[in-house]
This record gives structure tokens, C-alpha cells and sequence, in this order.
């Protein structure tokens, strides 16, 4: 059964005359996505710092947000922070670094670690793998001057919701590959692993409950520019030979969500790979529940439990 409260706010939005996303230019979508998290999402929390950075990438310079947590009183506060480098959701196409600061302060309070937001290229302007290149470009950077920024080279996670949880499995495997950016811990939000989107729940899930087939096929469209692509790894991290050797996994899912069953596979193949992978459904909720705390407040709960595997993975 759908959570009452997140039957609220889809009747709310429908009694509002909110418009699908996909009948929006991606420039009104990208306005109406900002806006909206005033209404949806909590007060952000006080950081002990938050400071607006930027790395080079293939493509040009990359915008990155470093947050760095209040730390509890039994935290040396001397020693070097382990980070998350976090990257967005927003079907590689809409979202930013401040559509997701609020989850991204609560993340770093909670589990005490420093968090790196990544504005990564997107759609339609910049095309795949145009935004797989930044993030890994990123998180590189992120390595690099650990040192200046007061953070841990040797404890360092990737995480992200939707499309963000998409490229953070794409980072962890080209990391994995190219052996020579050891990485602590996955935090995958109800990720995108298929581009193929044959998984039960996207017709079980298809439509009502905000994200839809119409609108997750805008956001391909706007990504994706050959269907071929669909079949590259980067893309669909679930279609890779071989998930083993990867970093502990946290995979979170909802019930309501058109992405469920492929999180769930990919969290099963990581497991059957011989990886640590952990798999939590909150049955009762929406695509992009974690943000919306003001009114749900089981993502509120979901916020802590993601903060609580992030916290023991990255324990030194």
C-alpha cells in the first residue's frame, strides 16, 4: 500500500496543476525542480563549512560543493574527514548542486563525513557519456587534493539517487577497472542500472506515482542519443560482465518506483559477484522520496539509515 502521506503529496500535485516534467523544456524543468524543494524538502541543516570549489574535466570545469560536517564531540577533529562524492538525481537532466545541498548537509552531519556534491554536464545539451566523464573526472580530483582539503585519499565513497545512483555504480566499476583509485562504499538510491527499462516495475509502476514511463523516456531521450548506447556498461552498469571486486554496497529502493526491480538486480548481482551489498525497500514510497522530508517523513528515516551505512563503511 501507498504511503499515505506520499499519496498526499502526488493528489496535491495533481490538484495544483503541477506540470509532468515531460511536457517541459528541460529549462522550465530545471526552474520548476529548484523551486519545488522549498515545499518539499526540510530547512537544511548547519554545516561546520560549505565551500563552492571547481575541478578540470574533459569537458571543461566541473562545479563541485565540499560540505564538511559538525562532528560529533568523540571525533577527532584534527584528522583528516573521510568524503562522499555525491552526484545529483535529476534523470541526467534537470537538478543541480542545490537541489540536493539539503540531503547532501544531512548526509555529512549524520554520518560525519565530508561530502562532495559533483554538477556534472547534462542533457540534452551535453550527451552520454558526457556526464560518466565528469563524475569520474571528479572524483579523481577529489583524490588529488584530498590533502589541501583536509579529507582522507584512503577512505573515500561514491553515492547518488536515480541517475546519480547510475553514475555512481558507473564510477565504482571504471575505478574498479583501472585500479588505481581504491574506493570505500557505494551509497546507490534507487539507481538507474538499465537503460533497456524491460524490469517488471516499469510497467507495474508506469504510471501514478510521479515518476512515469512518459517522463523516464524524456529524460533517455535527452541523455541518450543512439539506442546503442543502451548496451554500453556506462550507461547500464547492469549489463557488465563482471561485478566483482567492487566496494561495499548500500542499494535503497521503493516500492512505487519504476526502478525498483532493477535496483534490486543490481544489488543481487553485486551480492552473487561476491561483493558486500546490502538491499533495504521502503515498500510504501515514491520515486525521489529521500528529499522530501518536509512531507514524507519516512525519507526522513531513510536519510539516517543511508548516513548509518555510509558512517560504518567509512570508519577508520
Amino acid at each position: 500500500m501507498l504511503h499515505p502521506k506520499a499519496r498526499a503529496l502526488l493528489d496535491f500535485m495533481r490538484d495544483s496543476g503541477v506540470a509532468p516534467t515531460h511536457t517541459l523544456e528541460p529549462a522550465d524543468a530545471r526552474r520548476l525542480y529548484r523551486e519545488r524543494r522549498s515545499v518539499t524538502q526540510p530547512d537544511p541543516p548547519v554545516v561546520a563549512q560549505s565551500l563552492d570549489l571547481q575541478a578540470q574535466g574533459p569537458h571543461g570545469p566541473i562545479a563541485l560543493r565540499l560540505i564538511k560536517p559538525i562532528l560529533p564531540r568523540h571525533v577527532d577533529a584534527t584528522s583528516p574527514l573521510p568524503v562522499l562524492v555525491y552526484y545529483h538525481g535529476g534523470g541526467w537532466t534537470i537538478g543541480d548542486l542545490d537541489t540536493h545541498d539539503t540531503l547532501c548537509r544531512e548526509l555529512a552531519n549524520a554520518a560525519a563525513c565530508a561530502v562532495l556534491a559533483v554538477d556534472y554536464r547534462m542533457g540534452p545539451e551535453h550527451r552520454f557519456p558526457c556526464a560518466v566523464d565528469d563524475c569520474i573526472a571528479a572524483t579523481y580530483w577529489c583524490r588529488d587534493h584530498a590533502a589541501r582539503l583536509g579529507l582522507d585519499p584512503q577512505r573515500i565513497a561514491v553515492g547518488g539517487d536515480s541517475a546519480g545512483g547510475n553514475l555512481a555504480a558507473v564510477v565504482a566499476l571504471a575505478a574498479r577497472d583501472a585500479a588505481d583509485l581504491p574506493l570505500a562504499f557505494q551509497l546507490l538510491i534507487y539507481p538507474a542500472t538499465d537503460m533497456r527499462c524491460g524490469a517488471p516495475s516499469h510497467t507495474s509502476n508506469g504510471q501514478g506515482y510521479l515518476l512515469t514511463r512518459d517522463t523516464m523516456a524524456y529524460f533517455h531521450d535527452h541523455y541518450i542519443d543512439n539506442v546503442a548506447h543502451d548496451l554500453d556498461w556506462r550507461a547500464s552498469p547492469l549489463l557488465h560482465p563482471d561485478l566483482s571486486g567492487l566496494p561495499d554496497a548500500f542499494v535503497l529502493t521503493a516500492g512505487f518506483d519504476p526502478l525498483r526491480d532493477e535496483g534490486l538486480q543490481y544489488a543481487q548481482r553485486l551480492t552473487l559477484a561476491g561483493n558486500r551489498a546490502t538491499h533495504v525497500c521502503f515498500e510504501r514510497q515514491i520515486h525521489g522520496f529521500i528529499t522530501m522530508g518536509r512531507v514524507i517523513d519516512e525519507a526522513n528515516a531513510a536519510v539516517v539509515m543511508c548516513a548509518a551505512q555510509l558512517a560504518r563503511a567509512l570508519r577508520p
